[in-house]
C-alpha cells in the first residue's frame, strides 16, 4: 500500500504547483497560482499537496475559515486534482490521506465543489463516489446551463429570427484588450441598477488576470454608432468556453445586442472545435431556487441543464 504524505502549500511550492496543474487530468487555468492569488488578501489559503515519497501526485486548491476548509471559495469550481495515470483505488487512498491531514489539524468540516463533468472529457467522478461513501452530504445542487457543441445547435426560432434581423444593422463585434469600456459603461452600471451588486472581479483585477492569462481570458464587445452597448467576458479552457460576464445597456437591450453577441460567439467557438459553451448557473434566492428568466433565456440559446453539486463532509 502506498504511503502518501500531505503538506500545506508554501510560497516555495509555486513552480512545482503550477507545473503539476499544467500536467493534471482535471485542472484548468483557474487552479494556477497566478489566478488563485489575485485575491489572496480575501482568503486564508489552505491548499494542500500530496506526495508519494518525493513525487507530487495530487493537489487541492483550498482555503480555511476557523476550523472549516473549503474547496477554494474564490474559485467557481475546485476539487481534488491529479494526473491521468492515477487510478480509482489510488484516488481513494489520496482522499483518505487528505481527510487524515485535516483531522490532525483539527478541521471539523470540509466543503467540496467539484468541477462540472462536461469540462473533463476523460471523466472525473471518482472523488464524488468516494466522498459519498465517507458520509458526504449533498448540501446544494445548482443547474449549470451549457451547450454541447459536438451536436447540432438548438437555438430557438425566435432568437434566430431576431438574430437575422439584427445582422442587417450596423453592429460591430470587437475583441478588446481594454476592459474599461465594458466594465465602467455596461457591466457595473447594469449590475448596480438591476441587482444592487458588483462584479466579482473589479476592472483592475480582470485586467491583471488578462495579462497573466492572455489566451484564456477575452473580452468581446458590441458597438453601435461608436457606442458600446453589450459585452461578454470569456474564460476559455482547452475544451470549454465560459461566459463569465455578460451585460447590455438599455439601448443594447432594445436591439437584442447580447443575444446577437452570444449567437456569434457560439458559432465561432463551435467552428473552433470547443466541446461545450458554459453559460453558468441560474441560482436565485427566491422560493423556487432558480431564476426562471435566466433559465428560459439560456435554454432558448441552445443550453441544456447539467449538474453542479456542492458537498459537505463532517470530519
Amino acid at each position: 500500500m502506498k504511503n502518501y504524505t500531505v503538506k500545506l502549500y508554501q510560497e516555495t511550492d509555486y513552480e512545482k504547483w503550477n507545473d503539476f496543474i499544467g500536467q493534471a487530468k482535471n485542472a484548468t487555468f483557474l487552479f494556477h497560482r497566478d489566478f488563485m492569488e489575485y485575491h489572496k488578501d480575501r482568503f486564508e489559503d489552505f491548499s494542500l499537496l500530496v506526495y508519494d515519497n518525493e513525487k507530487l501526485v495530487s493537489v487541492l486548491p483550498a482555503n480555511k475559515v476557523n476550523d472549516v476548509v473549503y474547496s477554494h471559495q474564490g474559485l467557481t469550481y475546485g476539487g481534488l486534482v491529479y494526473l491521468k495515470k492515477i487510478k480509482g483505488t489510488e484516488v481513494e487512498l489520496i482522499l483518505d490521506a487528505f481527510f487524515s491531514f485535516l483531522r490532525q489539524n483539527e478541521i471539523k468540516t470540509f466543503y467540496y465543489k467539484p468541477i462540472p463533468a462536461f469540462y473533463l472529457p476523460d471523466g472525473n467522478s471518482e472523488v464524488d463516489f468516494f466522498i459519498f461513501k465517507r458520509g458526504a452530504l449533498l448540501e446544494k445542487k445548482e443547474m449549470n446551463l451549457a451547450i454541447n457543441m459536438s451536436v447540432s445547435l438548438d437555438i430557438s426560432k425566435s432568437k434566430l429570427k431576431h438574430f437575422r434581423r439584427i445582422q442587417e444593422m450596423d453592429l460591430d463585434i470587437i475583441e478588446e484588450e481594454d476592459f474599461k469600456p465594458f466594465w465602467e459603461l455596461v457591466l457595473e452600471p447594469r449590475l448596480s441598477e438591476k441587482h444592487n451588486a458588483k462584479p466579482v472581479h473589479n476592472c483592475i483585477e480582470i485586467t491583471l488576470l488578462k495579462q497573466n492569462f492572455p489566451n484564456n481570458i477575452k473580452q468581446f464587445s458590441v458597438y453601435y454608432e461608436d457606442e458600446i452597448i453589450a459585452g461578454i467576458t470569456i474564460f476559455e479552457t482547452d475544451a470549454v468556453v465560459k461566459s463569465q460576464y455578460g451585460a447590455t445597456t438599455r439601448k443594447g437591450e432594445e436591439l437584442r445586442a447580447l443575444d446577437f453577441l452570444f449567437i456569434n460567439l457560439i458559432q465561432k467557438y463551435k467552428e473552433e472545435g470547443k466541446l461545450f459553451f458554459d453559460m453558468g448557473i441560474v441560482g436565485d434566492d427566491n422560493e423556487k431556487g432558480y431564476n426562471l428568466g435566466l433559465l428560459k433565456q439560456k435554454e432558448e440559446l441552445g443550453c441544456s441543464v447539467y449538474n453542479q453539486d456542492f458537498y459537505k463532509i463532517i470530519l
